[in-house]
């Protein structure tokens, strides 16, 4: 008889399912908050400290192993076009689902509670300011003690890629320094597996309280617009997102073996940044190149938001539908030109997706008070657009390896197979 062998994704789930049962049974009771938040917010910090660790080793490895500037020129320019290009379809395809849909359509907004966006509404003033301009120059850090401090992701990428290519330059003086950054790497990989195992509580106690705040019963008003949200979600990860992997001769259906433990983790913790480092690795470990990895995905996580962009489309006309203003054809078109640069331009910002809608809604005469009605779940809404993030960036990868011709196929199939044989 073969053992049951009690994986990380199955400690998630149980971690999941504790979590909304102890949540559910202690609705609206502030003691839940007060006993679990902690539990959630060390998990969280945990991910944070060895986020950028990761991302700076890897790259500086990967760049100084390559140490061509016309090739890593090359690869940025084609990574920059896809992303605009398959958020762009995000935002078509967000806006269709609300327009066939029409979630918003016959809501009784004296039924919804009304959640409080003031945290955000200080960071969209700051962003609408921000334009597309802006977020170019500041690719480029000041300081990067202090881009390091701030997680400014994009100047962190930037100056590891000239500290990598500054390496390579060198030559053998260079060759000490990629040996700190190879033990680096290994021991942070290291440290993330240990971490993991924090997952299960971390979860449990990051949906326990979410739970407990909001209850099952504020989502009955707004039940149409969880399953829409859900459903256009699935659609474009099995149809847009599986599209792509067959162009491009690989099997979305492989992506979600490897990463069903990220995408646990990700979908219950409601953050992209909880799987960074695994994501790397496994995307590493089957067949696509350390420098595509590690350039590629951190620079997905602010350029190539697919579940938030999708998400931001509909949530703009859903509020549009529930006040009753009809958008022309030309309004959505304006609405869509806004969101593809919004949803860059402030990447990397807590909340983004509210912030986003909030710096954008007022450009189509839409109310930004409505944003406080869908306030109560959008930690339910922020779950599935993580799930679809986190699978858009590992795609990525693969595509960008394939473009590149440098995809090794016979490592992919060793590695899936490997994984079939545990399961």
């Amino acid at each position: 008889m073969k053992k049951l062998k009690f994986s990380l994704a199955y400690q998630i789930i149980v971690g999941l399912v504790l979590g909304i049962i102890v949540g559910a049974i202690f609705y609206g009771n502030p003691a839940v908050a007060t006993y679990l938040q902690p539990i959630g917010d060390i998990f969280i910090r945990l991910i944070k400290m060895i986020v950028i660790p990761i991302v700076v080793s890897t790259l500086i490895l990967g760049v100084a192993g390559t140490g061509d500037m016309k090739k890593l020129g090359k690869l940025g320019g084609k990574t920059i076009l896809y992303f605009e290009i398959v958020t762009t379809i995000a935002i078509i395809v967000g806006l269709f689902a609300a327009n066939l849909f029409k979630p918003g359509v016959g809501v009784d907004m004296s039924k919804l509670a009304k959640g409080d966006i003031q945290s955000y509404v200080d960071t969209s003033e700051q962003a609408t300011s921000h334009s597309f301009a802006d977020t170019f120059v500041n690719i480029i850090p000041k300081n990067i003690f202090e881009s390091l401090m701030n997680g400014d992701m994009l100047a962190i990428i930037f100056f590891s890629v000239m500290f990598g290519l500054g390496i390579a330059a060198i030559g053998e003086k260079g060759k000490p320094v990629l040996a700190f950054f190879q033990g680096t790497a290994d021991a942070m990989f290291w440290v993330t597996n240990q971490v993991m195992r924090f997952a299960p509580f971390g979860v449990f106690a990051l949906i326990g309280v979410t739970v407990s705040k909001f209850g099952v019963e504020s989502l009955i008003p707004l039940g149409k617009l969880v399953i829409c949200v859900y459903a256009t979600m699935l659609f474009f990860v099995v149809v847009i997102l599986g599209g792509i992997a067959k162009m491009c001769g690989t099997s979305l259906l492989h992506i979600v073996k490897i990463l069903k433990d990220e995408i646990i983790l990700a979908y219950s913790t409601a953050s992209s940044e909880s799987v960074l480092p695994k994501v790397m690795q496994k995307m590493e470990k089957y067949g696509c190149p350390k420098d595509v990895v590690s350039f590629v995905i951190p620079t997905g996580y602010s350029f190539n938001l697919d579940g938030s962009t999708l998400y931001q489309a509909l949530a703009a006309i859903f509020i549009a539908q529930m006040y009753g203003i009809d958008l022309s054809i030309s309004q959505q078109i304006s609405l869509m030109l806004v969101l593809m640069v919004t949803s860059k331009g402030i990447a990397g910002v807590p909340g983004v997706s509210f912030v986003v809608l909030l710096a954008t809604l007022g450009t189509v005469g839409i109310p930004l008070e409505g944003l406080a009605f869908i306030a109560g779940i959008d930690r339910l809404l922020d779950m599935a657009r993580t799930v679809v993030n986190v699978i858009g960036n590992s795609l990525a990868a693969i595509v960008m390896s394939k473009w590149e011709g440098r995809f090794d196929t016979k490592k992919g199939k060793e590695y899936i197979t490997s994984i079939q044989k545990a399961a």
